[in-house]
């Protein structure tokens, strides 16, 4: 089956707003000269103070906007966060869920992210639930586990498959150096896919995109996104440099047949 791949970039904590729309701008002609460009969806997660302004940036182009994150109350008294309601009127079509750093800085997980996750479905949104383990997990031979007990926590047989995606981050492959094979890669993708055919369903498990994120460059995409149940990107660094991140999206789109 044919899943439509997605390239997203996590921009995390960069990017002033005249160095955000260099970057926007270099990403929007690069992509309108790449040839096999309309095989792949691009979206953006930028910081909160940037999300309007990028949102007129990408206005009459197919790139996507996402959020890193949110609150999942609808408003309150939560000093410094920011509600989906909000991130909604802000053009975002997306929201980051569960990403590595806000688990392992923040001390997010269990009941927490599974509400998150419906508020971001509940509004209409499409949430990228982020799954993976540590180093010392996967060299427990705890991978499979790590990976189970996160989807568990917040996915149910509820959960709209068409609103949902997953991102693999094995974080010890983060800035490290130390990088994931595509055959790993893979290895972790098909348990996913597999654990999501047991909850949700086959035909869910077969239309829900699962993207790669763990130290993803332009020379290692296209082998990456070469493996059977590799739908695409969540690029951290390299999505701050136009032209890598459009090496990437090349790269993706030819590995997909673009």
């Amino acid at each position: 089956m044919f899943r439509s791949p997605l390239i997203a970039g996590n921009w995390k904590m960069h990017k002033t707003l005249p160095e955000a729309r260099e970057l926007v701008q270099g990403i929007r002609d690069g992509i309108a000269k790449l040839s096999n460009a309309n095989r792949v969806e691009v979206l953006i997660c930028p910081p909160y103070p940037l999300l309007f302004p990028m949102a007129k940036a990408i206005a009459g182009t197919p790139i996507l906007l996402g959020a890193q994150n949110a609150h999942e109350a609808v408003q309150g008294a939560f000093t410094g966060e920011v509600s989906v309601p909000m991130l909604k009127e802000t053009g975002c079509s997306h929201v980051l869920v569960g990403h590595s750093e806000r688990r392992q800085l923040f001390g997010e997980k269990g009941d927490r992210l599974a509400n998150k996750t419906r508020a971001v479905v509940g509004a209409g949104l499409t949430a990228v639930f982020c799954v993976g383990e540590t180093l010392a997990e996967r060299d427990a031979g705890s991978t499979e586990s790590t990976i189970e007990r996160q989807l568990a926590e917040a996915l149910s047989p509820d959960t709209p498959a068409d609103r949902l995606l997953i991102a693999y981050e094995p974080i010890w492959a983060i800035g490290t150096g130390r990088n994931a094979t595509p055959d790993q890669a893979q290895a972790a993708h098909a348990f996913i896919r597999r654990w999501l055919a047991s909850k949700l369903g086959r035909e869910a498990a077969q239309t829900i995109r699962i993207l790669y994120g763990g130290s993803v460059k332009p020379e290692n995409a296209r082998s990456l996104a070469e493996q059977v149940d590799i739908d695409g990107m969540l690029v951290g660094g390299a999505s701050l440099s136009a032209a890598d991140f459009l090496a990437i999206i090349s790269a993706v789109a030819v590995a997909k047949g673009g």
